[in-house]
Order: structure tokens, then C-alpha cells, then sequence
């Protein structure tokens, strides 16, 4: 018996230092790729790296390594993630991520097309990347999650860009659905901390504001571009700012996405762009008839069909290194991928299942100097969606409703499931370029997309006709709050300032015209018998609908109305709800500062670090923050304006640009001085100068180095 307590005890024990054994040495071992790279990175005042590299795959190995020092552990979860390997590093909650991968044929996908779609100069900037976060990885071996995907290779950079491109236009909702066991019935909707989110995101994503004025409707002849996309402030899709230059002509400023190797928004020296989110219908389902002989075969043209079967191998972290691997069936149909759910089987098919060329056609955007080498990158059609709003220094300015839409037959109801058994339901062509919503240089001398519908990109006779456009593309027909004041600020003055063009993005005010204002109006018309909320409707037909930091109101309606996010733009909240969600804020408010109208910057706050500072801005508004309650009974920001870009070409074609981070450069490191030196400028609404000259980055310079 002793013997045999003493031999388990050497196995715990042997088992406990498995488990726990440090892996590191095997990256410490890696080979040094730095020589072969001739880069220098240059670090101005605000940590912001400038990327100098005698060629664009020189530079690609630079952006990789600078911001692997301010952001590496974000960067890794992106590539784990897009391996299929989350769960080896976070345990089961991961595993779903990790199915989705091997569903998707994320790899197959990129086996059989980056070849053909990459052109060689991508393919090596992939690899370049991929090295020099190798090469971090090595100096850096206590940073690494998994010491076993070092070295890293060009797939490794380009998979998450597979990973996340369906997941922009809704593919997680789709699935989401699908596994939903009261699927086709009236039931609520999924609860947000119950849906897929292999991005981490927990929130839908809120919106954007893109706008461009040409020298038509400016005072002075210039042309201003705002690029201020609405991001989480933290995870996979976080912006880090970056500027990146070489010999070869690439001269671009603006941000990027942990792991992604070029610059996804900003300018270069002779034009930029900015993108919002839009929601055109690229996803499909089809509900699958199968053989009550065969479950491996479906019903298709007049016959049955073989699955495609496979089998996916998901590796779940247990206890430190121990892991436990288990297997899912993996199906494929002619649509695409399948699943087994509780209420039938189906497939899904969505634009761009075999795209592979995301960072190619960014690559060839950043590389563009005139509006028609922009537009050639934009016909590459690798981006499945995305409003996209152009400016250069010629004072063209240009909005495209970007949609990879199908050709779909008129026979069918595309908005509900679809029949799987026959190939007239089965799309193989898209829309032309040309076909899409475009605004190119209107008379009204301005464009805004705010996450809206195009059909009122601008003021007057030059917006896309909605009879135009077949229903089944599903262009948006809604008003955001951002749409509507966009067309009021700069629809209603027709020679803006800079200054001017500054304060309307700042904006943070509620159109008479939002959803929030006739809201608040029903309410009024219709009050609830509550004793309990009658001063909040006191204060409700009293506020000035501005969301300024000073604000006694906006505290109140953010509290109320922020839960039911896109859905108060889409449908009308029954009354009870509102009346219901009206009472938690009033309660809310009550319990944490014993009064219904604190100012707005006591409750709603930006914290970072030991900075925890009150802020103005709203959901919605042009000066846009989505924030999530905190234990403290604050609200602390989480999303929204996040990176912001302002340029502007003179008349003489002379570019300077301004821009502002939420945080700062050094995205995760906090014992970094650039973790939240931004911050107090953001919570202000000021904005840092942009440097692109090597001298004047020089007068501004904290540190030069190579990797």
C-alpha cells in the first residue's frame, strides 16, 4: 500500500512539472532574421513608430516589431486564434473559436489560393512580418503563449485576415442563430453574453464616421478627410497608429490592426480613405434535405449527394501544458459549410469564401497616388464590405458603398432560409464594381458615411436612387443620429473652416430627427403610471439632447437606451420595455449618486491605468463612446471614437494631418510612458500633429533604433 502511495506520488509529481515546465528555450533558440532586413524604426515624442525600410518587405518586418513592443501578446492571440488553437492557451470557452477555424477552411482556403491571389511582393512582405515577430519573440522569450508556433510563416500573418473578414458582415450571427434550439420561433433574441464572438469583442460593433469635403463647400480651397472609425478600445480589432516609408514609394500614416501588416485607413502624401461598417446581405442559409438512409448525404439536383466529411481536432488547455484533445464533425456541402443543429441541417454561403487577397488590395490602396490607381485597388474586390469615403489632393473626394453582393434569382425569398436542393438557390456570380451605390464628386461638395443608409450620403440631387438597387443586395434604409447631424452640421454650411470641420466631428449632440428624440417623445406622450419615474420623466422633457460633459441629462438617456443598442434604430421598443429599462436607470442613478442629473462626466469615465478621468460623448453622437457600467457605478468607455485622423490638403496641394489615439502607442505595456499619455488629450477632444518628413519626425524624435 505504502508502495503504491509513493508511486502515485511521483507521478502527481512528475505530472505537476510537466504541466508547468517553463517552454521558453525552444524560442530562445530561434535564428536571428534581423540582418537580413534593412529597417530603422523611429519613435516620435508620443511612442508613435515611424517605419523607414529600404524596401516594402523591409518595412513589413519593422511595423511587425514595433508594435510587437507595444502590443505582442495581442498580436499572438490574433494568430493562435486564427490557427484554431485559442483553446490551447484560454480552455474550453476558446474551443468554439477553434471549431469555426477548422468549419471555415480558413487553411484549405489559403492553401489553394494565396499562390494564384497574392502577388510574390505580398507574399514576401507576409513572410517579412512573420519574422520579425519571430524575431521579437526570440529577444523576448517570457512574452510567447505558445513557444511552438515560432517560427511564424507568411499563412500565420495572413489566416486571421480569413478569420475575421466574415465576421464583419455578420457570419457569427448567422451561426449564432443557427445553434439557437428555438430557432424559427417568436423567441427573444440570444442574450449577448450567450453569442458567438471569436473576436472578443462582447459588443456589436457601434459604428463609424467617415467624411470628406472637397473645396467646393470649404472656405479656403482645402479638402478635409476624417478617418474615425468606431472600434473597441481594446483586443484583435483595437487601431494602433503607425506610419510606414520606403524607397519604394509606400508613404503611409494611419492605423492598423494587431498582426495585420500594412495600414488598414489613414493617407499617404496624395489621397486617403476612411471605412465604415455597412450590412449588405453576403450571407445565405439553406436548409438541407438528407438522406433518412445516409446522414452523410444531402438532396441536390435530383439526387444524393456525399458530405464532405472531416473531422476537427480541438486541443483544450486542462492545467498549464496539459491539454485534452477532442474531435467535432466537420461537414461541407456544395454551399458551402454545414451544420447538424437541433432544428434541421444547413449550410451557409457568404461572399468571399475563397478570398485570400485582404492585405493585397490594402497594399495596393496604400501604394495609389492618384484617384484612378485607388479605384483599380478598389475593383481587386478582396473587401467583402465596408462604406469607403476617398479624398485627395487634387480635391476629389468619393463615397462607395463596397459590397461583394451576389446575383441572386428573383424566385426566392433571400431574407429567410433557402431550399438546399436545388442549384436555381445557388448564387456563383457577384454584382459589378460599377453596379454599386458611389457618390464621386457632388455638387454638394461633401460626403459622410456614419453606418446609415448611402441613399443620403449627401445634400442634394447627387445621392444614389434606392429604385436603383435590387432588394435582395439588403442596402440599409436607416438614419443614424451621427447620419443625420452629419447632414445638418455640414449639409448646413457651405464654407467650412478647418476649425469648423474640427468642432462638427466633435458634435455630441442628438438630432430632433434620432431615434433617441422621438423616443424620448413617445415616452412623454405615452408616460407609464409610476410614481417612481416621474421626476426622470420631468428631466426627459427638459433636456437639451447634448451629451456634453457638463450635461445633467445625458446620463439619464445613455443609462436608459444604451442597452437596446441597433435595435432602437430598427424597430419600435414596446412600450413596457422602455418603461422597464427607464426604472434600472433611475434606480442605477439613485443608488450611485443620489440624484437622477449628475453632471455626465461624473458617470461616465475613460480609465486607464491609475488615470480615471470624466469624459463627454455618447452613443450615437458624432463624438461617439460606448461605455459599460463598472462596479464603482461609473461608466467606463470601452468603444467608439477610438483613433481619430483629420487631414487636410491646402489648395496647393500641401498636406497636414493631426490625430489622436485613445490610450496611446504603447497599447498593453503599462509600465510604458506612451500607455495612456493620449488620454487626457482625447478626454479634452485635442488632437497631436502628424509628422511624415524624417527631419521633422527628427525634431520630435524620442528614439531611433533597429530592430
Amino acid at each position: 500500500m505504502v508502495r503504491l502511495v509513493l508511486v502515485a506520488a511521483i507521478l502527481i509529481a512528475a505530472l505537476l512539472t510537466y504541466a508547468f515546465w517553463p517552454t521558453t528555450p525552444h524560442v530562445e533558440d530561434l535564428p536571428d532574421g534581423g540582418a537580413r532586413y534593412a529597417v530603422r524604426i523611429l519613435r516620435d515624442e508620443w511612442g508613435v513608430p515611424h517605419i523607414f525600410g529600404q524596401t516594402d518587405v523591409d518595412v513589413a518586418f519593422g511595423l511587425a516589431y514595433a508594435h510587437a513592443e507595444d502590443d505582442f501578446i495581442t498580436i499572438q492571440q490574433s494568430i493562435i486564434a486564427a490557427r484554431g488553437e485559442l483553446a490551447r492557451v484560454y480552455g474550453r470557452n476558446a474551443a468554439a473559436n477553434d471549431y469555426l477555424v477548422h468549419l471555415l477552411r480558413l487553411h484549405e482556403t489559403m492553401e489553394r489560393h494565396a499562390e494564384t491571389r497574392l502577388s510574390p511582393t505580398m507574399r514576401a512582405m507576409l513572410q517579412a512580418y512573420a519574422d520579425g515577430l519571430t524575431h521579437y519573440a526570440a529577444q523576448h522569450p517570457d512574452e510567447v503563449l505558445l513557444d511552438d508556433i515560432f517560427p511564424l510563416t507568411a499563412n500565420d500573418i495572413l489566416a486571421p485576415s480569413l478569420h475575421k473578414a466574415p465576421l464583419f458582415f455578420g457570419l457569427d450571427d448567422t451561426l449564432t442563430d443557427l445553434l439557437d434550439p428555438n430557432r424559427g420561433q417568436d423567441a427573444t433574441p440570444t442574450p449577448l453574453a450567450n453569442r458567438f464572438d471569436p473576436l472578443g469583442i462582447g459588443t456589436p460593433l457601434a459604428g463609424s464616421n467617415a467624411i470628406a469635403v472637397s473645396p467646393r463647400r470649404s472656405a479656403n480651397g482645402e479638402t478635409f478627410l476624417l478617418v474615425n472609425s468606431h472600434q473597441p478600445w481594446e483586443g484583435p480589432v483595437a487601431w494602433y497608429e503607425a506610419h510606414v516609408h520606403s524607397e519604394e514609394g509606400l508613404d503611409m500614416v494611419g492605423a492598423t490592426w494587431p498582426g495585420v501588416p500594412v495600414i488598414i485607413h489613414g493617407h499617404n502624401r496624395a489621397l486617403g480613405w476612411a471605412f465604415t461598417v455597412n450590412k449588405p446581405n453576403v450571407v445565405d442559409v439553406y436548409r438541407l434535405e438528407i438522406n433518412p438512409d445516409n446522414p452523410n448525404q444531402y438532396w441536390f439536383d435530383g439526387e444524393w449527394r456525399d458530405f464532405e466529411v472531416d473531422e476537427a481536432r480541438l486541443r483544450v488547455k486542462l492545467l498549464g501544458r496539459i491539454e485534452w484533445t477532442f474531435t467535432r464533425e466537420v461537414l461541407w456541402s456544395v454551399h458551402g459549410p454545414a451544420l447538424r443543429t437541433p432544428t434541421g441541417t444547413y449550410a451557409v454561403r457568404y461572399a468571399g469564401m475563397d478570398e485570400v487577397g485582404y492585405y493585397e488590395q490594402l497594399y495596393r490602396m496604400n501604394k495609389a497616388r492618384t484617384f484612378e490607381e485607388w479605384l483599380d485597388a478598389m475593383r481587386y474586390r478582396a473587401l467583402a464590405m465596408f462604406n469607403t469615403v476617398y479624398a485627395d489632393q487634387e480635391g476629389n473626394i468619393f463615397y462607395l458603398y463596397n459590397a461583394r453582393v451576389p446575383v441572386r434569382s428573383p424566385e426566392f425569398d433571400w431574407q429567410g432560409d433557402l431550399p438546399g436542393t436545388t442549384s436555381a438557390a445557388l448564387w456563383t456570380q457577384e454584382v459589378p464594381f460599377e453596379a454599386l451605390p458611389q457618390v464621386l464628386n457632388p455638387a454638394s461638395g461633401f460626403v459622410q458615411s456614419t453606418n446609415a443608409t448611402p441613399f443620403r450620403t449627401t445634400v442634394g440631387d447627387d445621392n444614389p436612387s434606392p429604385d436603383a438597387y435590387d432588394a435582395t443586395w439588403g442596402i440599409e434604409t436607416r438614419m443614424t443620429n451621427r447620419a443625420y447631424r452629419a447632414l445638418e452640421l455640414f449639409g448646413g454650411d457651405s464654407s467650412i473652416t478647418a476649425d469648423e470641420f474640427y468642432a462638427y466631428k466633435y458634435d455630441m449632440a442628438y438630432s430632433t430627427q434620432s431615434a433617441v428624440a422621438r423616443t424620448i417623445a413617445r415616452v412623454l406622450a405615452n408616460p407609464p403610471d409610476d410614481p417612481e419615474i416621474q421626476e426622470a420623466l420631468d428631466l426627459l422633457a427638459s433636456w437639451d439632447l447634448q451629451a456634453t460633459p457638463e450635461n445633467r441629462g445625458a446620463a439619464l438617456v445613455v443609462l436608459w437606451l444604451q442597452p437596446f443598442g441597433e435595435r432602437l434604430l430598427e424597430e419600435e421598443i414596446p412600450d413596457e420595455e422602455l418603461h422597464a429599462h427607464l426604472l434600472d436607470a433611475v434606480r442605477f442613478l439613485r443608488a450611485h449618486y443620489d440624484r437622477l442629473d449628475p453632471r455626465w462626466e461624473e458617470v461616465n469615465h475613460l480609465k486607464r491605468g491609475d488615470l480615471d478621468i470624466g469624459l463627454g460623448g455618447a452613443p450615437d453622437v458624432l463624438h461617439a463612446v460606448y461605455s459599460k457600467p463598472a462596479e464603482d457605478g461609473h461608466l467606463h468607455g470601452r468603444a467608439g471614437d477610438s483613433y481619430i485622423l483629420i487631414a487636410t490638403w491646402e489648395q496647393d496641394g500641401a498636406l497636414h494631418s493631426q490625430s489622436i489615439h485613445q490610450y496611446g502607442a504603447a497599447t498593453s505595456r503599462p509600465e510604458s510612458p506612451h500607455y495612456a499619455d493620449q488620454a487626457l488629450l482625447f478626454v479634452r477632444r485635442q488632437m497631436k500633429p502628424v509628422w511624415m518628413d524624417e527631419a521633422e519626425i527628427r525634431e520630435h524624435l524620442e528614439r531611433a533604433y533597429q530592430p
